[in-house]
């Protein structure tokens, strides 16, 4: 009974405080967990032009986005210059692995890959990833194993490169399980493992929901475990600031419930790789989040 822990590190303040704080949290309950890390300039106050897509400023309004990120962060790339996260951060990132904890690639740049992978050509996209993997491969003196997007925005492109770039696995989407993506009808031989549950910032404010009882409704939705584990995606912007309380408690329950708590890595070894279906890689709406993202379609059987 797997679960598997993905975290997500957008921002430098997320880096420079979340990141530790959940170390710590990790090591505490003896918990594995794959971190993934944005590695250039943090530029998220360009985010504002967000206020224009459907959803956006009802999902800012519920999540308390200054709070949790903090005012300076939010001036990032518009009246202040972004912090080059790789370079100011790397002996926290480099710390991390140290501790045991699988490392890879969130982006290059987190704003303007959500933001523009979705209709960017080959070059723009090969750039983008091509700087996250060398900044990588400097930090870790080792090339990354595997990626996670950021907002869960992909490409044609960037799935292809997946596979060009020896990725064991990857976390690019949303769906139920793992498997080998399909893009009008090109098979892409680096596997999916999707995150599964939704995540804080898309429950809290919702039917009821709040800091102090969300905890219990992700844990009754893993309270059946799948044959083939679930992956739980974080922030170290949410669970590893004001929200660490919330996640210290799933992770007790987790640990109640009997689940092992593990990279995704340790997730990925444990599939037979040749049995995983074949499944369309598809751009949709979910639930509590804003715009469009990726995630798993149906069966491909062609």
């Amino acid at each position: 009974m797997k679960l598997a822990l993905k975290i997500d590190v957008d921002t430098y303040r997320g880096t420079l405080e979340g990141v530790p704080r959940l170390v710590e949290c990790l090591r505490r309950h003896k918990a594995g967990a794959t971190f993934l890390f944005s590695l250039g300039p943090d530029h998220t106050g360009r985010a504002i032009k967000r206020v224009f897509r459907p959803g956006f400023m009802k999902k800012v309004s519920r999540t308390s986005v200054v709070e949790h990120y903090g005012l300076k962060t939010l001036m990032y790339g518009t009246l202040l210059p972004g912090p080059d996260i790789g370079k100011r951060c790397a002996d926290i990132l480099k710390g991390v692995r140290d501790c045991g904890f699988e490392v890879g690639i969130h982006t290059w740049d987190h704003i303007r890959w959500q933001d523009g992978v979705e209709k960017a050509d080959a070059a723009w996209t090969e750039k983008e990833l091509a700087l996250a993997a060398t900044r990588f491969q400097e930090i870790f003196g080792a090339p990354a194993r595997t990626h996670g997007a950021a907002g869960w925005q992909m490409n044609a492109h960037a799935l292809r490169l997946t596979q060009r770039l020896g990725f064991d696995y990857s976390s690019d989407c949303r769906g139920t399980a793992p498997f080998i993506p399909v893009q009008n009808g090109e098979v892409v031989a680096c596997p999916q493992l999707p995150s599964t549950l939704p995540t804080l910032d898309e429950l809290i404010g919702v039917d009821g929901l709040t800091v102090d009882n969300v905890h219990e409704h992700i844990l009754a939705l893993t309270a059946d475990m799948p044959a083939t584990g679930h992956v739980y995606t974080l922030h170290a912007e949410l669970e590893g600031m004001k929200l660490l309380p919330v996640f210290e408690r799933l992770l007790s329950g987790w640990q109640a419930q009997g689940h092992e708590l593990v990279p995704t890595r340790t997730l990925f070894e444990s599939l037979n790789l040749a049995t995983l279906p074949r499944c369309e890689f598809q751009r949709s709406e979910i639930p509590g989040r804003s715009g469009t993202l990726m995630i798993q379609g149906p069966e491909f059987l062609a």
